[in-house]
């Protein structure tokens, strides 16, 4: 995965937490820096102990019931939760969560039933067409639908407001009451003072050029921004990239310029 999804609750005081694949020591770093200093809570690391794959697209919903007995209709299972269920004849815990805008679940189980999940899996889809996908499809699909790279569109150095990530921050508890958590203030601040500046989507005039990161992004002769991530979009057929830009020169349609090896390739805001 290239995320950090909702951990699934396993109990009322048991979590799972799964992250990008180039980040669990840094996540786990940051949960032990600010863990209770005492035996209340602790935290294992089980990345070797599973496997995990994941089935996305229109018909990830038909080929999954196939070859389970479990009703996962969208009532039944809802985006963003988790269930125990047997795929075939693998015990998994599927989470309802997809990293490329499609439909779909990521399967985890023990680590030695990992190739007769895939089978069971593949076999399933064979009349859908199912093919393998690799990282840069996902890649690809994930800048179409505007998914966020943690270390690259969302860093530090930026804010969930800024990231069009507002949805995932709750300032207050359930009953009206604050929610502490690092960082709270500051988000306090900045929602009633409002954002300068925010993470928008620009396509290329040149579907060729390709935009790797930290390109600057300018008006005119100003540089207004830097290139978070990017890449071809080929549903959509677009060359795609993302930046920081002040919220002047967000508003869709208007014209940047992004500079790519020494060359000015003129971008509109999506």
């Amino acid at each position: 995965e290239a995320y950090l999804c909702r951990p699934p609750q396993l109990a009322l005081d048991r979590f799972r937490i799964i992250t990008g694949t180039a980040f669990g020591e840094h996540d786990r770093s940051w949960i032990k820096l600010n863990m209770p200093d005492d035996p209340t809570v602790t935290i294992e690391d089980v990345t070797s102990q599973y496997a995990c794959i994941g089935l996305w697209g229109p018909r990830a919903r038909v080929i999954l019931q196939r070859v389970t007995k479990s009703n996962v209709a969208n009532a039944a299972f809802p985006y963003m939760t988790a269930q125990n269920i047997a795929v075939g004849d693998v015990p998994t815990l599927a989470v309802r969560v997809t990293y490329v805008g499609e439909l779909g679940w990521e399967f985890y189980c023990s680590m030695e039933y990992g190739q007769r999940l895939w089978d069971v899996l593949w076999q399933a889809g064979q009349s859908d067409g199912i093919i393998a996908a690799g990282y840069r499809a996902i890649d690809s699909l994930r800048l179409e639908k505007g998914y966020r790279y943690w270390g690259a569109d969302i860093t530090p150095d930026y804010t969930p407001f800024e990231a069009g990530m507002g949805f995932a921050v709750r300032l207050d508890g359930s009953t009206g009451s604050p929610r502490n958590f690092i960082g709270r203030d500051a988000l306090v601040k900045q929602k009633a003072e409002g954002i300068q500046r925010k993470l928008g989507c620009l396509s290329l005039a040149d579907q060729t050029a390709i935009a790797l990161g930290n390109e600057p992004v300018r008006h005119g002769d100003k540089i207004v921004g830097w290139i978070t991530s990017g890449g071809y979009g080929y549903t959509v057929g677009k060359s795609i990239a993302y930046a920081y830009l002040p919220l002047e020169h967000s508003k869709v349609g208007t014209i940047l310029d992004v500079e790519l090896f020494g060359e000015r390739v003129a971008a509109t805001v999506e």
